[in-house]
């Protein structure tokens, strides 16, 4: 297979994406950003990469301006490797995100949960306590969603057997909803004249 069949398949495979849920995964980081809560993301392995990209662009790729004081904030639970291998030693791995979100997190914030697979334990286990604590969960799931998929109150699924191909739709998704947030939050135009 040539990169230009892959492409293809990428491009007829992002057709899957249901708009509507990427429109409310936006439109609820616009409201926690108004509301100056906190946005939590968690993700395994290349999940975790995501996560911790998205966090990355959140809080400093929709507002450039250095001028602008509030940001978005948002931050990855994947990023602190001292504090996860100690909670993975002590209590578990499947404990590493609720036991960081029970420290950090507080009613009315917000949680992204990454997972191809969508039954990841850690994953569910942070996710039921987000259920219990007043805490948004929008779930980015693959395969058949997992467990995962129904328990988010807002469910971005990619119906795909195929963790690579599921992996990239999510990250075209996320910079589009970072491109979104810019045209939305900073005012900027979206430029299609960058594209050529």
């Amino acid at each position: 297979m040539e990169i230009k069949d892959y492409s293809k398949i990428l491009y007829q495979k992002l057709q899957l994406v249901d708009d509507t849920s990427v429109m409310t995964l936006i439109n609820d980081i616009h409201k926690v950003y108004n509301e100056d809560k906190q946005i939590f993301i968690i993700g395994n392995g290349g999940s975790a990469a995501k996560a911790s990209h998205l966090a990355q662009d959140l809080s400093k790729g929709v507002l450039t301006d250095q001028k602008v004081k509030k940001r978005i904030k948002a931050i990855s639970l994947t990023d602190n490797i001292p504090y996860i291998t100690a909670l993975a030693n002590d209590d578990g791995y499947e404990n590493i995100f609720a036991s960081q979100l029970r420290t950090f997190s507080g009613s009315g914030d917000y949680l992204i949960a990454i997972s191809g697979s969508g039954n990841s334990p850690n994953i569910i286990k942070a996710v039921e306590y987000c259920k219990e604590n007043d805490i948004k969960v929008s779930g980015i799931t693959g395969f058949d969603g997992g467990k995962l998929k129904p328990l988010s109150d807002i469910s971005i699924h990619i119906p795909l057997n195929e963790m690579a191909m599921v992996e990239s739709i999510h990250a075209v998704i996320f910079h589009y909803v970072i491109n979104y947030l810019r045209m939305l939050i900073a005012g900027e135009k979206f430029d299609e004249s960058c594209f050529k």
